[in-house]
């Protein structure tokens, strides 16, 4: 099938719509290069912005009022996203909390909702071709629905450049909120409840140090409050629930979280990270109620999970990450994961306290009524009244030992 038959076989699009710069300049140049109606799809994902303003960028360009979905999904993110992939203690090459990879399996699978709904017979993503994110969505389109069919404006025009978007916007009318331009291409931002990210523009230079003024949800940690603040965090079954007392549904624990952790600069991270299109980028992350959760879900299980069963875990983690991040969400592999880990949090139950200061996070206590494995009677370096015989240890060291000492023997040591 030739460029111009694929185009035209195209009737209708389901649009993933931000309402700012690359998405509103995807929205009028699909309506141009390829003649059809466009859907329009913006999720709220706690963004914490307005987004009523991408209904009317989509009504100026002909979108009809029925075909403009604006979705609150917070709670689906964080409950069936966000917390399944913090009970596997998930970070991406040892620092990054994966809140942008988090998201995409969600749009993706909301976009293929719309699609069925509105009879569309294509979805289309603002992804730039060098990113990871065309990977993250279009796998998931595939996964549930493999006949779809899927437009990838920046794998098909010639607007490879911030720049020339801007141009294009203005030739066509297209209203561009201008934040953090300050004399030139706005960062490349992508925000949901669990972080907000921070690409291109002098970061593109892995030895230039961040502006202060970019941050938006963080103070640094020399601005932060003096006075060291402690919550605490109740879990069931590995997933918070309550905050000092306070029963909260799960995007509401996770923004208070976010606040909380801001005001006293925890979550900043300054990450250069190896792409799953081959390259690396540096980027900038805040994630103030990702880092204090991490902390906290990892104090929890340290006393209520067994041993063995908490090391497998760390084995498993790093393959677990690396699948959300390159775009594995629906894949099977992840879901027999994600069963194991599952799991292993029936008995993760209790409460966490932590204290927050100055950029940092710290345990200062934890404990589980009903399911620690703690025993204080064995742990003692009191007399433990014969809770634990000391003497059993020689046999264990022997033992381990033998191999070694052969070796030495033969003057392999």
């Amino acid at each position: 099938m030739s460029n111009t038959e694929r185009k035209t076989a195209v009737r209708k699009v389901v649009l993933a719509y931000s309402g700012g710069l690359d998405t509103s300049v995807i929205l009028k140049w699909l309506q141009d290069a390829y003649h059809c109606e466009v859907v329009t799809f913006t999720a709220d994902l706690g963004q914490g912005e307005e987004l009523e303003p991408a209904r009317s960028k989509a009504l100026m360009f002909g979108v009809k009022p029925e075909q403009i979905f604006i979705d609150d999904l917070r709670l689906e993110f964080v409950r069936d996203f966000v917390f399944p992939m913090f009970r596997a203690n998930t970070v991406y090459e040892g620092e990054y909390l994966l809140g942008t990879s988090i998201a995409r399996p969600l749009i993706a699978k909301r976009l293929i909702e719309i699609a069925a709904q509105a009879g569309a017979d294509a979805v289309s993503h603002g992804a730039t071709g060098k990113g990871n994110d065309q990977v993250r969505f279009e796998l998931g389109a595939y996964a549930l629905n493999p006949g779809i069919k899927i437009i990838a404006p920046w794998r098909e025009w010639d607007l490879l450049s911030r720049e020339k978007l801007l141009a294009y916007a203005e030739r066509h009318g297209i209203p561009i909120e201008m934040k953090h331009k300050q004399g030139g291409s706005p960062y490349s931002m992508d925000a949901n409840l669990l972080h907000i990210s921070y690409e291109g523009r002098h970061l593109e230079n892995p030895a230039a140090e961040p502006e202060e003024s970019m941050w938006r949800w963080t103070v640094s940690p020399e601005q932060a409050l003096d006075q060291a603040q402690y919550l605490e965090l109740e879990f069931e079954q590995g997933d918070p629930v309550a905050l000092d007392g306070r029963r909260l549904e799960p995007h509401e624990l996770l923004a208070e979280l976010n606040r909380l952790g801001g005001k006293h600069g925890i979550g900043r991270l300054d990450l250069v990270e190896n792409r799953y299109v081959g390259m690396k980028s540096r980027g900038c992350y805040e994630t103030p109620g990702g880092a204090i959760l991490l902390k906290a879900h990892r104090a929890i299980e340290s006393i209520c999970l067994d041993r063995e069963v908490a090391h497998l875990k760390d084995e498993l983690m790093p393959r677990y990450a690396s699948l959300i991040y390159n775009g594995y969400w629906w894949s099977p592999e992840r879901k027999m994961l994600q069963a194991m880990i599952d799991a292993s949090q029936q008995n993760v139950n209790g409460w966490v306290r932590l204290k927050l200061y100055k950029g940092n996070v710290m345990v200062v206590g934890r404990d589980s009524k009903t399911d620690s494995l703690f025993d204080p009677t064995i742990a003692t370096f009191e007399d433990d009244a014969g809770a634990y015989n000391q003497g059993d240890a020689t046999g264990f060291i022997r033992l381990n030992a033998l191999r070694m000492r052969i070796a030495a023997r033969r003057g392999r040591g």
